[in-house]
């Protein structure tokens, strides 16, 4: 498994866990065509751009493309890379059938190819850790909760706050919030984030 500095964005749960099983970075999904009508979602997609760059790794067909299509057109190209997989034609293990173009997608593509496009594609390759490294632990729900961001009457005020203070969309879910502050922010910048929550 490598690291590498970009986050990366597939079409759905399937193709995330292929990818996590070769790349460690923060992987996120569209749900499909699910990213046109879910502006929480993209939102999530640009902050992730803005703070570290984005690879759009979709499927060959025309769904992947008109996908890819629709992120390009919603965050600034600065942003973003793309990687593209090769035409192979056959169906992925847990699938009856193939799907209607006949392609592989991203879940049935072998870890050297996904290596491959994702070097292709100018992904920032990050150092191995050196043994003994200590990795910051992730933001929880938990530190939300100490935070005072979720289990109080005022939690609903506190996280609006919040999601103002960093230009995210109000209807942001928790759970999006915990991806936008473990995927986006260093863990120490993310506890100094909620430490500034913590005191409004």
């Amino acid at each position: 498994m490598f690291r590498i500095q970009e986050a990366i964005v597939v079409e759905g749960r399937y193709d995330k866990n292929t990818l996590s099983q070769v790349v460690d970075t923060l992987i996120l999904e569209t749900g499909g065509f699910g990213i046109f009508k879910n502006p929480d979602q993209m939102a999530l997609l640009r902050k992730a751009a803005e703070k570290r760059g984005l690879i759009v790794l979709t499927d060959s067909d025309g769904a992947g493309f008109v996908i890819r299509n629709r992120i390009k057109g919603s965050i600034p190209q600065s942003f973003l890379k793309h990687a593209y997989i090769p035409d192979i034609y056959g169906k992925e293990k847990r699938k009856k059938t193939a799907g209607k173009e006949g392609k592989l997608g991203v879940e049935g593509m072998p870890p050297r190819i996904l290596e491959q496009v994702l070097r292709r594609a100018g992904a920032t390759f990050l150092d191995a850790e050196k043994p003994g490294e200590n990795r910051e632990a992730p933001i929880t729900k938990a530190d939300l909760f100490s935070a005072g961001l979720t289990g109080r009457p005022d939690s609903a005020a506190r996280r609006l706050a919040l999601l103002k203070g960093l230009s995210l969309p109000e209807r942001m879910s928790t759970n999006a919030l915990l991806a936008v502050l473990n995927g986006c922010y260093s863990a120490s910048e993310a506890r100094a984030i909620l430490r500034e929550a913590a005191e409004l």
